[in-house]
């Protein structure tokens, strides 16, 4: 039997994408008018948060990642920087599934508190690699250097960590991934 079934297959192939071309189109343009690696941890974070909602096997983040920076790399071949996200996704996985999907998703509070946290530090995590690695040093020492840009991408991870819970208790309260799995009436197969 095959560790992801068509449906969860099809839930990261999703989420990918959406990241991936997201990122490749849009990022560059708001990263040349701010100078602020905003929308890429935005989206991302968002995206990573509602797969592992969705798919709880490990495995599953870390294919988003990877496959959105396929893409990124297809849209925006200069994009370097995105294996900096590749890590955050292999590390935004780990830590979740560590923590555990039964204990995350026990309750509101604790579902909220633990994804933000896990967001941010994943975020953290990407602004050391792009920071170390890939960044100019003009740009760099302009936001405090390696741990100013690690602070700017744990911010953003905050914000697309918000926004991933956001979407998915607004999901939950509709019992959209129950249904789902369930093939209830209302939610065709």
């Amino acid at each position: 039997m095959a560790y992801f079934n068509s449906r969860e297959l099809a839930a990261t192939a999703l989420f990918s994408g959406l990241w991936g071309i997201l990122n490749g189109l849009f990022s560059p343009i708001v990263f040349q008018m701010f100078g602020l690696p905003v929308l890429c941890d935005m989206i991302g974070f968002a995206a990573l948060s509602l797969t592992f909602w969705w798919v709880r096997k490990f495995g599953a983040v870390t294919a988003v990642g990877v496959a959105a920076t396929v893409l990124n790399f297809i849209l925006n071949p200069g994009g370097i920087y995105f294996l900096g996200f590749t890590a955050a996704a292999f590390s935004f996985d780990l830590l979740a599934n560590l923590v555990g999907d039964k204990r995350i998703f026990n309750n509101r509070l604790v579902t909220a508190v633990s994804l933000l946290t896990v967001s941010i530090l994943s975020a953290a995590v990407a602004g050391f690699v792009i920071g170390t690695f890939f960044m100019n040093m003009q740009q760099l020492f302009a936001w405090g250097g390696v741990l100013g840009w690690v602070g700017l991408h744990a911010a953003g991870g905050l914000v697309g960590g918000l926004i991933g819970v956001s979407l998915l208790e607004g999901l939950s309260a509709r019992n959209i991934r129950n249904n789902y799995l369930t093939k209830s009436a209302n939610f065709p197969a």
